[in-house]
């Protein structure tokens, strides 16, 4: 079977940084590279990449980028579209809003459209908010778990998160969440309020950003000094007490 990838474009995963500090804190100048040779990229918001790019490289020609935004509102026809300039043998960026593609993020969608169509798709180098925090947790990196959102129904968060600490103590399974950052504190709360006083839990917040932060501590100690996340960009750990 003759392979026609190679005459395909490639698909470029590009992070971006996970707040406002400059690309060249966390970007290797590699991908900047890359970034400067690629016109067609897949975005969640066109906005939030133009301003990227334009700290980026802020020599580059903002009128000869040709930008698809891939987000929720994305019609399935639009999506079916995105991979005709790969096809005619133009590379692509796909870029998140905040961190790395594919994580938490649409783009998934379209990596696997692009393996179903023998592209070839490059991860490069960059902040994944998921892993800086495992990383710097003290918790089991062998196994454990990224959940995403939690529910925005509170009985269902709760059930969630009481599913989540079980599967934590199976086998010290560590268990990654995400919240909506105004619904931190509320989410801290409830976490006292169900979760074992033994629990351990790991909260990272405003990673590479100057006002980081990142502590692990049991339950029980988190209830007598709660920090104070609210609107702070977080991920959440639990793992089983020692």
């Amino acid at each position: 079977m003759k392979d026609n990838s190679l005459k395909n474009g490639v698909i470029y995963l590009i992070s971006t940084p996970i707040g406002n500090n400059s690309p060249l804190e966390v970007i290797p100048l590699f991908v900047i590279q890359k970034l400067k040779d690629l016109t067609h990229f897949i975005v969640e918001n066109e906005k939030k990449a133009r301003r990227f790019i334009k700290r980026t490289l802020p020599d580059k020609n903002q009128n000869e980028l040709i930008i698809y935004e891939l987000n929720k509102f994305s019609q399935q026809k639009e999506i079916d579209n995105f991979l005709i300039p790969c096809f005619n043998g133009i590379s692509l960026g796909l870029l998140s809003d905040s961190g790395s593609p594919c994580i938490a993020d649409p783009g998934a969608i379209l990596v696997s459209k692009a393996h179903k169509n023998n592209i070839i798709v490059k991860p490069l180098v960059g902040p994944s908010s998921v892993l800086l925090a495992m990383m710097s947790s003290g918790m089991n990196g062998q196994n454990f778990t990224f959940n995403g959102y939690l529910p925005i129904n509170k009985k269902d968060r709760i059930t969630a998160l009481i599913k989540f600490q079980k599967k934590a103590y199976s086998n010290n399974h560590p268990q990654l969440f995400i919240e909506t950052p105004y619904r931190n504190k509320i989410l801290l709360d409830e976490m006292i309020d169900v979760l074992d006083k033994s629990t351990r839990l790991c909260i990272a917040c405003d990673l590479t950003l100057d006002n980081e932060f990142i502590k692990t501590k049991s339950i029980f100690e988190w209830e007598k000094r709660k920090p104070n996340i609210h609107k702070r960009l977080c991920i959440f750990i639990i793992e089983a007490g020692f």
